[in-house]
């Protein structure tokens, strides 16, 4: 039974398809966003400028805005596309894009595409817009049975995030395109962060970007999905653009549409910073069956010695944080050397992947006891981007995926410090020599790390305790923080399965 259902597979790996790639940036940089380009970076030669979009508003802003500014291409590579507001404002920028006659060419993991492939038919009917679906389920067979008869495939995802603009200037990043990413739900949001880049920076992303677009597991949706009339669906979806924009603009989102950040930037009004840096990403190999993780371009083989070798200090943001035996003995080596080792991570309150957190708990005894200053973000920490924008009050959970190295070194991207990203899915991120910027940030999160974490510590008879900061006093916790009883003994029970290499 199950060789037929092998035999029936019909995911199109083996299928021509036409080659594309980037434009060359010297071929756009008669564009408006090439000259603006050039004129920023004429005081920097060699180098790329840089803008943190911590703002979730501001982020899915500078998407927009670029995507209304692109004259020849548009490329976005993401791992998640929600069907809401933010997932729709997103599409309809890349078709209003598409329309003017700029070359889309998006790239999507199939991992939560269930229920879309009429969209994705429709948007590939565009003349000028493509997508490619990353490593996909069988449709023939259905997600279910190929995810159970071809597991070792199907467990490997492109968890990659970027987006680039005339090969000019590039976003990269922990977000997916989704209303939670970007701040905007009323019940519940991630802290998350990206960078935009202009400049050479743009060029290595486009790069990685084109490996994996011509890579044998991106299938054109053309050859995966087939619907009659695309066409006419696509034609719906034009049609519905103005009402969709005017109701848009009576939610949270009104303020990315209203947004003049891009305007700020291209002004110089807002400086950026100025840096060489390196853009790190796995091969797209490590999707496939059978990959082995020794290759030299995987990026915890790049960032591996650039971690060893912090002298002072590591900070470490990662939404997901599974450190293993092997992680705890890296941290240890660098405080028993001097090094100061700080961890962000979230609370179980605020983790939203209960299984990721028991594998995490196994070690929180073993890495304070190794001298490293463990934190936990609380579920209700406040926001200030929402209270800014006037939005209340809502649920927080980390999602950002950062690390910085002796307050000179910075990445921002995709990467957790779990053994999914370094041995399973595909990452990567944009590593930077810039102190102009890690200072600043650095000294802003310390600022504020008592009023969004709990930190953790061993009492007397070595058990964890949660120190909390409640109008400037000391509140200790002596169990989970703000997590219900259930979700403390699911917790526990995940604690006791053999998981911990799929996290």
């Amino acid at each position: 039974m199950l060789s037929l259902m092998y035999g029936c597979a019909s995911v199109p790996f083996d299928a021509p398809k036409p080659a594309s790639y980037a434009f060359d940036s010297s071929a756009t940089a008669n564009t408006f966003l090439g000259s603006r380009v050039e004129a920023l970076s004429a005081a920097h030669p060699n180098q790329s400028g840089f803008f943190l979009l911590d703002d979730g508003i501001d982020a899915l802003a500078a998407r927009l805005l670029l995507s209304g500014r692109a004259e020849r291409s548009i490329d976005a590579q993401y791992y998640l596309l929600h069907n809401d507001v933010a997932g729709h404002l997103f599409l309809v920028a890349l078709l209003q894009a598409a329309d003017r006659g700029v070359r889309v060419r998006l790239l999507v993991d199939d991992i939560t595409t269930a229920g879309h492939d009429v969209d994705m038919a429709a948007f590939d009917a565009h003349p000028n817009m493509e997508i490619r679906v990353f490593n996909p389920f069988s449709r023939s067979r259905g997600r279910f049975l190929s995810g159970a008869t071809e597991f070792r495939r199907i467990n490997r995802r492109m968890h990659n995030k970027s987006m680039t603009f005339d090969n000019q200037v590039t976003i990269v990043g922990g977000r997916n395109i989704g209303a939670e990413y970007f701040e905007a739900q009323e019940v519940s949001n991630y802290n998350d962060l990206d960078v935009l880049g202009i400049g050479p920076v743009a060029q290595e992303v486009s790069a990685a970007f084109d490996t994996y677009w011509n890579d044998p597991v991106a299938v054109p949706a053309n050859l995966l999905v087939s619907i009659e009339n695309a066409t006419a669906e696509l034609d719906k979806r034009q049609a519905a653009i103005p009402e969709f924009i005017a109701n848009a603009r009576q939610t949270p989102f009104g303020a990315a549409l209203e947004s003049t950040l891009l305007e700020s930037i291209s002004n110089n009004e807002t400086p950026l910073i100025w840096s060489k840096a390196t853009v790190v990403a796995d091969p797209p190999q490590k999707a496939q069956q059978g990959y082995r993780g020794d290759h030299p371009e995987q990026l915890s083989s790049v960032m591996g010695p650039v971690v060893r070798a912090t002298e002072k200090e590591l900070v470490v943001v990662s939404a997901y944080f599974v450190p293993r035996q092997s992680g705890v003995e890296l941290f240890r080596s660098l405080t028993e050397r001097g090094a100061r080792v700080l961890i962000l991570t979230n609370s179980l309150a605020a983790n939203d992947v209960v299984p990721v957190h028991a594998g995490y708990s196994r070690y929180r005894k073993d890495l304070l006891e190794a001298g490293v200053e463990l934190w936990e973000v609380r579920a209700e920490a406040k926001r200030e981007s929402r209270q800014r924008r006037g939005l209340g009050y809502s649920q927080s959970s980390l999602h950002t995926k950062a690390f910085t190295v002796d307050r000179r070194y910075l990445f921002i991207g995709s990467f957790n410090w779990d053994p999914r990203s370094v041995n399973i899915n595909t990452e990567m991120g944009v590593y930077l020599d810039a102190p102009d910027m890690t200072v600043p940030v650095l000294e802003h999160f310390e600022g504020r790390l008592q009023e969004i974490a709990y930190r953790l510590r061993l009492d007397e008879k070595g058990k964890i305790e949660w120190v909390g900061w409640e109008n400037g006093e000391e509140v200790i916790y002596h169990n989970e923080p703000g997590a219900s009883f259930w979700k403390r003994f699911t917790a526990g029970f995940y604690r006791l399965l053999p998981l911990e290499s799929q996290l």
